[in-house]
């Protein structure tokens, strides 16, 4: 079963075919869960005027924030962005175009996006500036915004077991926005912690099945917190 085989024996090859211009999927949500050696890559490869989709855009020096630093990124479509300078200096400067979404409508762009769904309606946003020059529609008496779902040339995963034919595993709250993003991409990589030979995963814990997975390949993570809060003694 050869042809089922997803693994890559390295990140160049997992990113081949990514170009200037290019739209992005990214998964993950602050730094849990995000595809932080796949984002590296694309810092390395240098390509430019990128638009990528993702809950944020990382922090300063890290995950997504890297790609900001070479200005490789020209729009950014995301629902949070507070935890970077470089992104707030970028846009305040008109160097950085920005569309902010709503978080449930954000991922409800990507999940339509893989379901071949090209838009759907929610009342989310409606009153506000998100719903200007968008079609409205009233459903049960409250009016409700059009919107279009999202599909990316790549997309960008972090999971944490795959087997060889590409079915992933995601643990705990990194399974935030990876399998929505995993369906959307016309080129979808994952890269995960542990790759297992087919039948190891109990089918029934499958969170992304292998059909929608082009690419997979083994890495080892940082993992850093963006956060941490001790109590104190």
């Amino acid at each position: 079963m050869a042809g089922f085989d997803k693994v890559v024996g390295c990140y160049e090859e997992a990113m081949a075919g990514l170009e200037d211009g290019m739209t992005v999927i990214a998964g993950g949500f602050g730094l849990c869960g995000i595809p932080e050696n796949l984002i590296a890559q694309i810092k390395r490869m240098r390509v430019r005027d990128l638009t990528i989709v993702s809950n944020n855009c990382g922090i300063d020096g890290f995950g997504l924030g890297i790609l900001l630093e070479d200005k490789q990124i020209r729009k950014m479509i995301s629902s949070y962005v507070g935890e970077n300078a470089l992104f707030e200096k970028q846009l305040l400067e008109g160097e950085l175009e920005v569309e902010l979404t709503p978080q449930g409508t954000l991922a409800e762009k990507m999940r339509a996006g893989g379901a071949g769904i090209p838009a759907f309606y929610t009342a989310t946003g409606y009153g506000t500036p998100i719903a200007e020059g968008k079609e409205v529609r009233e459903f049960n008496g409250r009016p409700h915004i059009l919107e279009q779902s999202i599909r990316g040339d790549f997309a960008i995963v972090k999971g944490w077991k795959a087997d060889r034919y590409g079915n992933v595993v995601y643990r705990h709250t990194a399974q935030n926005f990876n399998p929505m993003a995993a369906t959307a991409g016309k080129i979808t990589v994952v890269e995960v912690e542990e790759i297992v030979e087919p039948g190891e995963l109990d089918p029934t814990q499958i969170h992304t099945p292998g059909i929608y997975v082009d690419r997979l390949i083994q890495g080892s993570f940082e993992k850093r917190i963006e956060q941490r809060t001790i109590r104190s003694a």
